[in-house]
């Protein structure tokens, strides 16, 4: 059971990493690179950043539960 949590908290930091680093900032970072391919499929930027940021939150929260989850044991 330790062993399956700490593959899935490994793959919720990888998610959290991504989504930090794909959210547009001032200075357009990342995501400035793809946001013309990107809005094919999520329509506006903005869109895009706003999807980003709540998957960010969610992992964030995840990888929280999945650390206190690993401490207890």
């Amino acid at each position: 059971m330790t062993i399956a949590l700490t593959i899935l908290q490994m793959l919720c930091a990888l998610a959290l990493i991504i989504s930090v680093l794909l959210q547009s900032s001032k200075s357009a970072g990342l995501s400035g690179s793809i946001a013309g391919g990107a809005e094919t499929f999520f329509g506006k930027k903005k869109g895009m950043d706003e999807m980003l940021a709540k998957c960010s939150i969610a992992s964030a929260a995840l990888f929280l539960l999945l650390t206190l989850v690993l401490a207890m044991f």
